[in-house]
């Protein structure tokens, strides 16, 4: 699907194409260029047919995913930011990359699916001349500001997840646990990697590296570069966080493991002289009876081995080993 609207005259309007004079840096006309899953053949004949853009940065822009980055080429800058989506079934994050053609009077973005960041701008466009009329580069500063908004509430849900799994660590509840806390480090892991190179390539925008970022949309990048030093650190603050947590699980499950170890040593050792008396007198030969029947020889037997429990019992319990 392809979305244009352009700005002129003080007013934005939705346009069913770009006409090639518009692109011109006199033309008074701002541009914006939404391609939303176009096809390679799609994507080509407006990226190279229409604006000329380089062969590689094309490439890049129809690939599925490409990490973060900004790379000028001269009168346009092209851009790789990453949008998140936590699929909740699943309990993993869905990363899309979003990429930005910036010129001087137009803006191109392409994505796969649905991004509610673009959405909410394009319905903003259509409501106030204004988010279009500032410029192009204001206009890549609301959408980006927007997807890193959208941030925030994949990060409260690995907050609640990682409370939940701390819960059933030290309650020691739930067989899968050291599953599910694999699961969430690999979570926090894609969070990382997405996160703390668009810090980078937003703070290389903040900075004015680019003439096409003039100074009052660099301050507005700051605000965004500052949000995304905030993720970065609760992301490596989750890391060390479920780190710890795996740390602690392996740890009770050793310390389960050997309780359970010590009770069976030691009813294995309470039986080994029970075994060893009952074998004793299970054998076809004359034993000793000490003058004593069959029955009585029996409660003598079951007094000797009651009593060597009890014995056994009281030692390992001021050992402390029980």
């Amino acid at each position: 699907m392809i979305r244009v609207y352009a700005h002129a005259n003080g007013r934005t309007s939705p346009a069913d194409r770009v006409d090639p004079a518009w692109l011109a840096p006199a033309s008074g006309v701002l541009v914006w260029v939404d391609l939303t899953n176009p096809s390679p053949e799609e994507g080509r004949q407006i990226l190279t047919g229409l604006f000329h853009f380089h062969e590689l940065a094309v490439e890049d822009a129809l690939s599925d995913l490409e990490y973060p980055k900004v790379e000028s080429y001269g009168d346009y800058l092209y851009l790789i930011l990453h949008r998140i989506d936590f699929d909740a079934p699943e309990h993993r994050f869905r990363t899309h990359d979003v990429d930005f053609f910036l010129g001087a009077n137009y803006l191109v973005s392409i994505h796969t699916g649905d991004s509610r960041s673009i959405e909410q701008i394009a319905n903003v466009c259509t409501r106030n001349s204004l988010a279009l009329g500032e410029g192009c580069a204001a206009l890549l500063h609301r959408i980006v500001d927007s997807m890193v908004d959208n941030y925030r509430p994949e990060i409260e849900e690995l907050s609640d997840r990682l409370d939940a799994l701390e819960e059933r660590v030290f309650a020691g509840a739930g067989a899968n646990l050291a599953k599910d806390i694999l699961d969430f480090k690999k979570d926090v892991a894609s969070l990382r990697r997405v996160v703390q190179p668009q810090r980078d390539v937003v703070g290389r925008l903040a900075r004015r590296e680019f003439d096409l970022i003039d100074e009052q949309v660099a301050y507005r990048f700051r605000d965004v570069y500052d949000h995304l030093v905030r993720l970065a650190d609760e992301s490596m603050f989750f890391q060390d966080r479920i780190t710890s947590l795996l740390d602690a699980n392996l740890a009770i499950v050793s310390n389960q493991l050997n309780t359970i170890m010590k009770i069976l040593t030691v009813i294995a050792t309470v039986f080994m002289p029970l075994t060893f008396i009952t074998g004793l007198y299970g054998m076809n030969v004359d034993l000793p009876h000490f003058g004593l029947g069959g029955e009585a020889m029996f409660w003598v037997l079951m007094g000797i081995m009651i009593g060597v429990v009890i014995i056994m019992l009281v030692y390992f319990r001021r050992r402390g080993w029980i």
